[in-house]
């Protein structure tokens, strides 16, 4: 498969589309300086050191294109392994449209997504993971998720798996000879030694597995629904937490029919914070269905910031709310609001029914609020960070935040399980071998030493074309 991939010299627009000051070309492939050197006129870069920049022109015959700067990198010493060569242009659509165009007249191809980044991978350059991870850093957009992904990059999953597989490997080896002298029966892998080594990888894939938690809220952020009776301040709450009038806000119940989505970015972390109509019964058809839309947003919510207040609202209200849609996975955080009509807030003898009925634990907590009030919503910031803080409890220093990563992780601890038995069961060492052989093919899927076609072709499709 690698040799028919990296056949042909592939090109692409590697900077966003569009009209800016500078744009960028990339060549890569077996001839990727010789077809750069047919349309360019300076200096001969078939004869030039690697990593050097040479200004000229690119020209279609005897036409210039444009005034150009050329970059020449030689392989092994490339992102993709191979000979490279990327070329720097005036940011016009129209002169990257004609500099592709006489590039493939030459004898390139264009390239297809994520193209440059698999030949990488093929040519051992990176293994899988860091693959995914250039994706996952290109698309980062707060400071938590790009250092996630730069530390991916460093290949930090894969050290962590990489030593403990190695250790794995050497049994397998061992297991794998006693097959030679199956008819002697003898033992060359110590089984205790065998048992206390799947201990030690089953701890370490489980707290790969449980960081997943943070991972995942870091890269795709956390989704907050905010909930309450109409009128409750729940787009009061969310343009306070903008800092702009994104909501509608109205006396007048039932204002908001559909969901209000808005991304807020706290200590580095996203927050897709989710306005709702308010939940009530109503005959009104509209209103309805943006009741319905609200319920189906606590259904996929991380953090449920669900707003009430004693004039409008009873504990008993509240304490059926919570138990109707209160899950494991789920922070929900009860907001007392409206507490400068009282004058401030503190604990009576509403709040405290609700607390004494719900038995709510750490992650379930009642903040008395003013919507309106700067203060009340630094509370509300607080405390949503502090949910980012309690995933981030892990003793790993690698964080997934990869679904394939995941599955892999989850399909490996399956795998150690499996062996573990097959141990404690005295099972064939012709079993035992199989089982072993399966563990290690699961832990290699995570860096891509065992994978398919299909796999790669669905990764790398997901890649911007250029990358």
């Amino acid at each position: 498969m690698n040799g028919n991939l990296n056949q042909d010299t592939i090109c692409a627009l590697s900077t966003a589309n569009g009209i800016g000051a500078l744009g960028i070309i990339r060549l890569s492939g077996e001839k990727a300086i010789e077809i750069a050197q047919k349309c360019f006129k300076g200096n001969n870069l078939e004869n030039v050191d690697s990593h050097t920049v040479h200004y000229g022109f690119i020209k279609d015959k005897e036409e210039a294109i444009d005034e150009v700067m050329v970059s020449v990198f030689k392989s092994p010493k490339t992102f993709t392994a191979e000979d490279s060569v990327e070329i720097s242009f005036h940011g016009s659509p129209h002169i990257s449209k004609k500099i592709l165009e006489v590039l493939v007249k030459n004898g390139a191809r264009l390239a297809k997504a994520g193209e440059f980044t698999m030949r990488a991978f093929l040519n051992g350059r990176i293994d899988l993971s860091q693959a995914e991870s250039i994706a996952d850093l290109i698309a980062s957009e707060n400071e938590a998720s790009r250092k996630v992904a730069l530390n991916q990059l460093k290949g930090g999953i894969t050290k962590e798996i990489s030593l403990l597989r190695g250790e794995l490997l050497n049994f397998v080896s061992f297991v794998e000879l006693e097959l030679d002298f199956a008819e002697e029966d003898v033992e060359f892998a110590d089984r205790t030694a065998l048992s206390n080594l799947l201990n030690k990888i089953e701890n370490k894939l489980t707290s790969l597995i449980e960081s997943f938690k943070y991972g995942n809220a870091v890269k795709n952020g956390v989704e907050v629904a905010i909930i309450g009776k109409p009128n409750a301040g729940k787009s009061t709450l969310l343009n306070a937490l903008l800092k702009e009038e994104r909501a509608i806000v109205s006396s007048i119940a039932g204002t908001t029919r559909d969901t209000i989505e808005e991304v807020l970015h706290i200590k580095g972390n996203a927050f897709r914070f989710i306005d709702t109509a308010g939940l009530r019964e109503t005959t009104d058809e509209i209103e309805k269905i943006g009741v319905q839309k609200a319920k189906e947003k606590i259904a996929s919510a991380k953090i449920l910031l669900y707003l009430y207040d004693e004039f409008d609202s009873s504990p008993q209200e509240v304490i059926d709310f919570i138990k109707e849609f209160e899950r494991q996975d789920l922070k929900i955080i009860l907001l007392h609001n409206k507490i400068d009509l009282n004058g401030g807030y503190f604990e009576n003898e509403f709040d405290t029914k609700i607390k004494e009925e719900l038995f709510p634990d750490v992650t379930n907590t009642i903040l008395g609020i003013s919507a309106k009030d700067t203060e009340s919503v630094e509370v509300i910031k607080t405390e949503l960070a502090n949910y980012i803080d309690d995933l981030k409890d892990t003793e790993s220093n690698v964080i997934i935040t990869n679904q394939r990563h995941y599955e892999a992780l989850k399909n490996s601890l399956i795998a150690i399980d499996n062996v573990k038995e097959a141990i404690k069961s005295k099972i064939s060492t012709e079993l035992l071998a199989y089982e072993l052989r399966n563990a290690l093919e699961n832990l290699g899927e995570i860096s891509g030493e065992f994978t398919n076609d299909e796999v790669l072709g669905n990764i790398f499709s997901k890649f911007c074309i250029g990358k």
